[in-house]
């Protein structure tokens, strides 16, 4: 199975766009973390979680999904992962719909 095969069996969820647009610009839509700068480093699934108002369980099986057909990129920072858009990825996306896909 290719990664595009296994993007479009992945079921559509109106909260993984929330998550891909919110992280568009994380420091419009995310408080400043004590760990992890947003911009550089991403965001944390905790915040994440707090925003859709859910568990973080939740939140991490969104973000394991979005990451694994790489539209995120987790990054290690001490014991902790954030997630970030991963835009050159997106951008091939995109492409592969504007063809007719």
């Amino acid at each position: 199975m290719t990664e595009g095969d296994e993007m479009l069996r992945a079921p559509v969820s109106g909260q993984r766009l929330d998550i891909l647009e919110w992280l568009r610009d994380p420091v419009a839509h995310f408080p400043v973390q004590r760990h992890g700068d947003l911009v550089e480093d991403g965001v944390s699934p905790e915040a994440l979680a707090a925003k859709l108002g859910v568990s973080r369980a939740v939140a991490r099986t969104h973000l394991d999904l979005l990451t694994g057909v790489g539209l995120l990129r987790a990054k290690r920072v001490r014991r902790r992962t954030f997630y970030s858009r991963d835009e050159y990825r997106i951008a091939e996306v995109g492409l592969f719909f504007e063809k007719g896909w």
